[in-house]
């Protein structure tokens, strides 16, 4: 009788760990279609392995949220990015950053000479740089060359979604800028 009830029990615990991991996977279902765009350019479940496009998988969800949005109203161009967010509403574009939001960040190895990674901590030691912020983007470890375009974005004014950040970034020369990404895209605590 014991034994009866031990097996129950396990199939029990068995069942609702199992239905729980299916309504976490249903959440997403909605947008299933719409993510498989995404890893086109932005890799399989976020985790870009190409220079051109963002890391996704692990980004904070408010930022991914933000940027969406501000893509959307045309505050943050993108000939690629604005077709796909034109059709998402406010519920897709929640739920998709939710989606990479909780991904792993994915291993990179970048690295950097001494004298760049030297040039690049000058640099976000002399501006007001955030390595990290529960609502600002994950810098580190990102693509140095997604990196450096997004700041070149901000500092010719391409990107309009952040005056601070693009007033900040036109201070420094495009090589300062080079060195940031460098130094950045290879920082690990």
């Amino acid at each position: 009788m014991r034994y009866l009830n031990f097996k129950h029990l396990i199939l029990i615990t068995t069942l609702l760990f199992a239905g729980s991991a299916v309504a976490e996977e249903d959440k997403f279902s909605s947008v299933r279609e719409k993510l498989q765009t995404c890893f086109a350019c932005h890799g399989e479940n976020g985790a870009s392995t190409m220079a051109a496009f963002p890391i996704l998988a692990g980004q904070e969800f408010y930022y991914m949220y933000v940027q969406l949005k501000d893509m959307k109203k045309g505050l943050r161009e993108s000939a690629v990015m604005g077709p796909i967010v034109a059709g998402l509403e406010k519920s897709e574009m929640k739920l998709m950053a939710e989606f990479f939001s909780k991904q792993a960040w994915p291993e990179t190895s970048y690295t950097v000479d001494e004298k760049q990674a030297i040039a690049g901590k000058r640099v976000v030691a002399a501006g007001q740089c955030v390595r990290s912020n529960s609502r600002v983007l994950r810098l580190t470890n990102q693509h140095p060359e997604y990196t450096l375009n997004t700041m070149l974005d901000f500092k010719n004014g391409v990107q309009k979604n952040s005056p601070a950040v693009a007033t900040l970034l036109k201070t420094f020369s495009e090589q300062e800028l080079q060195d940031v990404a460098n130094y950045l895209s290879s920082y690990t605590k």
